[in-house]
C-alpha cells in the first residue's frame, strides 16, 4: 500500500506597494514569491497587492486590509498567508491573531526551502545556523521579564520561564552549530590552498536562482548534478574537473542560487560556502537572457558578492537561456554590449565559444618558458605531466636523450616547472 500523499497547503500571497516602489516591480516580486511558495510545497489560492505610504507597524498592511484579508482567507480556505517582507516579531503575532491561519514572511519561507533542499551535513549545518538566527527574537512571548540571568545548572533554573530555557537552549545551539561550520571553513581553506599550490586554477558559477547554473555546470564538467526549472535546487557546493581544450585542467564549482533580497543570516551562515566564489580565479555570472528583470536580478547578484568580498574577483558575464529570445531580443543584447557571451546550457550553443573565453581568461597570468627534461630522471617525467596538466604546451622535441618543451606557464608555477639550470 503506497504511503498517503501530504496535503498541499493553501497559502495567500501578500505584497505591498509602498513609497515610491513601482507596482510593476511588486507584482515581478509576488511572482517571484509564488515561485518560493511552490518550490516549499504550497499551493496559491490567493494574491493581494497593498498600496499604502509606509507599512502599519502592527499590521504591517492596516487594520481594515487585515480584516479583508482574514475574510478572503476564509472563503478561500486559506491554510497560511505569505507576506513578501520581512515581518518583525510583533507584526507576525498581530497578523496571526487577526487571520487566525499561520504566517509566515519572505525570509521564513526562504529559510524552509532551504531546510528542505540540504542534504549534506555541511549544508544542514548552514541552514540550521540561519534558522536559530531568524528564530531567536521572535521567540513567543518576548515581553517577558527574566526572572533569572545565567540561570541554575542543568537545563533550568529555579524560578525561570520557558522562555528563557527555549532562549539559552537557542543560544547555546547557535554556538555549537558556529564551532561545526567554522571546522568546515578551515577545511575548504585547506583544500583552497593544496588546489593552489597545485596551481589547478578554479572558476565559479554564480548567479541568481534558476538562472540555469547546474546545467552549464554538467555540460562543462559532464556531471550529473541535479538540475531543475525550480528555485534553490542546488543548495550544497558542487567541485568538478573540467578539462580545457589546451588539455590544461581547472576546477568549476557551482553554487547556492542568489536572491533579490537574500536572508542575511542565510548569506553569514552560507559565508564558508561563498568563500570559494571570492577565492576563485575567475567567476562566471550565469545571467537568465529571458527574465523580464533581467537588470533587478543582476543587481542582487552583485550585491551578494560584494557582501561576501567576492566583487573584486575577475568576471564574466554569460547571458543563458538564449535560445528562447527572438533574433531582435538577441540583436539588442548584442549591440548594448559587443562583448557578450550568449549561450543556451541546455543545447550547447555559444559553450564552445564560452570555454574559449575561460581558457583565455585563466590563461592571462603566464610566461613563455622552454624547459630542457631528462627523460630518465623521475623528477623530470614528473615535471613532464605537470606541464601538460597545468601550462599551454607549443613545442616537444626529443633530441640526444633529452625533451625540450617550449609552453605558456602559469608565472606562479614557473619555479617549480621551469626552474634555472645551472
Amino acid at each position: 500500500m503506497s504511503a498517503r500523499v501530504a496535503k498541499r497547503e493553501r497559502a495567500a500571497l501578500v505584497g505591498l506597494v509602498a513609497g515610491r516602489a513601482r507596482r510593476l516591480d511588486a507584482e515581478r516580486s509576488l511572482d517571484e514569491l509564488a515561485g518560493l511558495a511552490e518550490a516549499a510545497g504550497a499551493q496559491v489560492a490567493l494574491r493581494t497587492l497593498q498600496e499604502r505610504p509606509k507599512p502599519d507597524p502592527s499590521t504591517f498592511l492596516g487594520a481594515g486590509k487585515i480584516q479583508t484579508l482574514a475574510a478572503a482567507c476564509g472563503e478561500l480556505d486559506v491554510d497560511l498567508v505569505i507576506f513578501d517582507n520581512e515581518l518583525t516579531p510583533a507584526q507576525l503575532r498581530e497578523i496571526g491573531e487577526v487571520v487566525g491561519r499561520k504566517v509566515v514572511d519572505r525570509t521564513q519561507l526562504i529559510l524552509d526551502i532551504f531546510a528542505r533542499r540540504a542534504r549534506t551535513r555541511e549544508g544542514k549545518l548552514q541552514v540550521e545556523l540561519a534558522q536559530l538566527k531568524y528564530l531567536l527574537p521572535r521567540l513567543v512571548g518576548a515581553g517577558l521579564a527574566m526572572s533569572r540571568l545565567g540561570g541554575g545548572i542543568g537545563t533550568r533554573g529555579p524560578g525561570e520561564t520557558k522562555l528563557e530555557t527555549d532562549r539559552r537552549r537557542i543560544r547555546t545551539r547557535i554556538h555549537a552549530v558556529s564551532d561545526d561550520i567554522e571546522q568546515v571553513r578551515k577545511r575548504r581553506s585547506q583544500l583552497r590552498e593544496r588546489r593552489h599550490k597545485a596551481s589547478v586554477p578554479t572558476v565559479a558559477l554564480v548567479g541568481y536562482t534558476n538562472a540555469g547554473k547546474t546545467t552549464l555546470f554538467n555540460r562543462l564538467t559532464a556531471a550529473d548534478a541535479e538540475a531543475s526549472d525550480a528555485l534553490f535546487v542546488t543548495l550544497d557546493p558542487l567541485v568538478r574537473q573540467m578539462r580545457l581544450p589546451d588539455s590544461r585542467e581547472l576546477l568549476v564549482s557551482d553554487t547556492v542560487g542568489f536572491i533579490d533580497r537574500l536572508p542575511h543570516a542565510l548569506v553569514a551562515a552560507f559565508r564558508a560556502t561563498l568563500e570559494e566564489v571570492a577565492e576563485a580565479d575567475l567567476v562566471l555570472h550565469v545571467i537568465d537572457a529571458g527574465a523580464p528583470d533581467r537588470d533587478r536580478r543582476i543587481g542582487a547578484v552583485a550585491r551578494v558578492l560584494e557582501e561576501v568580498g567576492a566583487q573584486k574577483v575577475p568576471m564574466v558575464e554569460v547571458y543563458n537561456k538564449c535560445d528562447q529570445l527572438t533574433a531582435d531580443e538577441r540583436r539588442r543584447l548584442q549591440e548594448a554590449d559587443p562583448s557578450v557571451l550568449c549561450i543556451s546550457a541546455l543545447s550547447g550553443d555559444g559553450v564552445d565559444e564560452l570555454i574559449e573565453t575561460v581558457t583565455s581568461r585563466v590563461a592571462l597570468d603566464v610566461q613563455r618558458a622552454t624547459i630542457v627534461l631528462d627523460p630518465d630522471s623521475a623528477v623530470d617525467r614528473e615535471r613532464l605531466t605537470s606541464l601538460y596538466r597545468h601550462a599551454r604546451v607549443l613545442e616537444h622535441e626529443t633530441r640526444d636523450g633529452r625533451i625540450t618543451i617550449v609552453a605558456d606557464v602559469p608565472r606562479r608555477l614557473l619555479a617549480r616547472l621551469a626552474p634555472a639550470r645551472m
